[in-house]
């Protein structure tokens, strides 16, 4: 297994951005709008401040465009199509188009490609979208999106410490890794960090909201989770009966709190992984260099006590490759791996966060390893896993691993409008939508705990919403008011947890950052700042625009 390249964007194959954008000089460091982030709903965000004739800068710290959607996210958690519109809409549509054409099926056939994804059609003549789709046709998808509109790239990351320039509470430019700087006269967030928050000054939020706060009743601790969950009798000492022999890595002693208790604590890291079982794509998982095998002593555990599969998804994408994500009590997720005494991802640096990056690909990689190989594992279980590998043809500069980590929650703006879970249930309305969502309350496990003597996950939820769409408030994706005045964030926006669980959704990125361009784009034509900028003009362009907003 090559090492990670995605931090280090010194070589990028024909197929990459910078194919065709090319690096900016100095002199080109200027521009209208300037995004920072380079997934989807950065793309989303650039794309529509180019077709409203605005000079725009994206800044990419990959090297490729897409985000998770274009790292193994193929199996789109929509919610409800119903929301999709203008730039989002056209993403799905161009995948629908693609797999529509006999040649873009070269190891399956469309007819045997199961007709059901994600609660929704794979591919609905009805609407003509597809729901599912090969990482890489994704990529290509934005890339053309970027070349058409014109969007200049620069690659770089920002600078974590000094890396926003203000002038009173405007940022008049961002410094890159390196010291390239960029001016901009409005800039858009959408980095799944949240990097440029706590550098301009703007509120935010990182953990879990007490219940209280906002009268909820999904937030902050949980207790035993009720799903994806630990099979019972799993001893949680190094030696089994022994406490003197001190907890297994990763188990806390107790919850830390109370149920319905505020916490700094995040909600579970992966990767999506892209598998195969098709020997001519199949590159076989070697066991890592780092492979440590008390790292997997629940998993040992776990098959023990019982169970014999579930150890990671397979929901199919074309091609016979998997979006393999995290299922089960013992999965892909390094539960309480993204964070630790007075640190967590967000609040790392480039390097640190590179360094734990890689210690989630070696824990996938090992798990798969471990399930495949290790004696401890029945033969029956090394069986129904032996067949699969990694996707020869997939992120083929990162040694066929996917370029993103999967970030599901980071900080969290804390704007004069905070998206509830009474929101995203319809409880509330929200006056000045720029958007929906209607995707499942989810958030993955927190932290393993002992729980009665015995080894318990918390922090899981998954509550429906019926696919009921819900509108995102335009305040959410801006600061407060009298913080800085020409920032947008459509992602790390302005809601609790629970909310967040829903909105952070791919296909709502894409939605927001469409939505964010626009009102930067009216932000300058109307001299003001981003907090404000008029709702009904803004309403008025998004829906001519194709956004659905209800």
């Amino acid at each position: 297994m090559k090492p990670l390249t995605h931090f280090y964007l010194a070589l990028f194959t024909a197929g990459s951005l910078l194919a065709f954008s090319g690096i900016l000089s100095a002199a080109d460091r200027k521009a209208d709008v300037v995004v920072y982030g380079d997934a989807s709903g950065g793309v989303t965000a650039a794309v529509q401040a180019a077709r409203m004739g605005k000079s725009v800068i994206l800044v990419s710290q990959y090297g490729h465009l897409g985000g998770m959607t274009s790292s193994g996210l193929g199996w789109s958690d929509i919610g409800n199509d119903a929301i999709l519109g203008g730039l989002s809409r056209d993403f799905y549509h161009k995948a629908y188009l693609h797999y529509q054409k006999d040649n873009s099926w070269n190891l399956e056939k469309i007819d045997t490609f199961p007709k059901m994804a994600q609660g929704t059609l794979a591919f609905n003549p009805e609407n003509q979208l597809a729901s599912v789709f090969e990482p890489k046709i994704a990529e290509d998808i934005f890339d053309a999106m970027i070349k058409e509109a014109g969007v200049k790239i620069i690659k770089g990351r920002l600078d974590l410490k000094k890396g926003v320039m203000m002038k009173e509470k405007r940022i008049s430019k961002i410094v890159l890794e390196g010291g390239d700087s960029i001016e901009g006269n409005m800039f858009i967030d959408a980095s799944y960090e949240g990097d440029l928050l706590p550098l301009a000054g703007v509120s935010f939020m990182i953990g879990r909201e007490a219940n209280a706060e906002f009268g909820e009743t999904g937030n902050g601790i949980e207790g035993v989770a009720k799903k994806n969950q630990l099979p019972n009798g799993i001893d949680p000492y190094r030696v089994k009966g022994d406490p003197n022999s001190g907890l297994i890595a990763g188990v806390n002693p107790d919850m830390g709190g109370n149920k319905g208790d505020a916490d700094d604590k995040l909600q579970a890291y992966c990767y999506r992984m892209v598998l195969t079982d098709i020997s001519e794509n199949r590159i076989m998982i070697e066991k890592p260099k780092s492979y440590d095998e008390t790292d997997f002593e629940i998993l040992f555990r776990a098959i023990e006590a019982g169970q014999k599969n579930g150890f990671f998804k397979t929901t199919m994408v074309p091609n016979r490759k998997s979006d393999s994500n995290n299922t089960g009590g013992i999965s892909c997720d390094l539960i309480g791996g993204n964070y630790g005494k007075d640190w967590n991802w967000a609040t790392l640096s480039h390097a640190e966060r590179e360094v734990l990056a890689a210690k989630h690909r070696d824990y996938q990689l090992g798990l798969v390893w471990t399930l495949q190989n290790h004696p401890r594992v029945p033969e029956s279980i090394r069986t129904a896993h032996a067949r699969w590998g990694l996707a020869k043809d997939e992120f083929p500069d990162n040694g066929h691993w996917p370029y993103n980590i999967y970030v599901r929650e980071a900080r969290r703006m804390k704007s004069d409008l905070v998206m509830t879970e009474a929101h995203c249930k319809n409880k509330i309305a929200v006056e000045d939508p720029v958007g929906m969502g209607a995707y499942t309350l989810d958030s993955h496990n927190t932290q393993r705990f002992v729980h009665e003597g015995s080894v318990k996950n918390e922090g899981d939820i998954q509550v429906s919403l019926g696919g009921k769409p819900y509108g995102i408030s335009y305040r959410s994706i801006v600061p407060k008011v009298g913080e800085c005045e020409n920032l947008l964030v459509p992602w790390a926006l302005s809601s609790t947890h629970i909310a967040f669980g829903s909105i952070r959704m791919e296909p709502v990125f894409m939605v927001l950052g469409q939505s964010a361009g626009t009102a930067a784009c009216l932000a300058i034509d109307g001299l003001t700042s981003v907090q404000k900028v008029s709702y009904e003009k803004l309403r008025a362009r998004l829906i001519a625009d194709g956004q659905k907003l209800k």
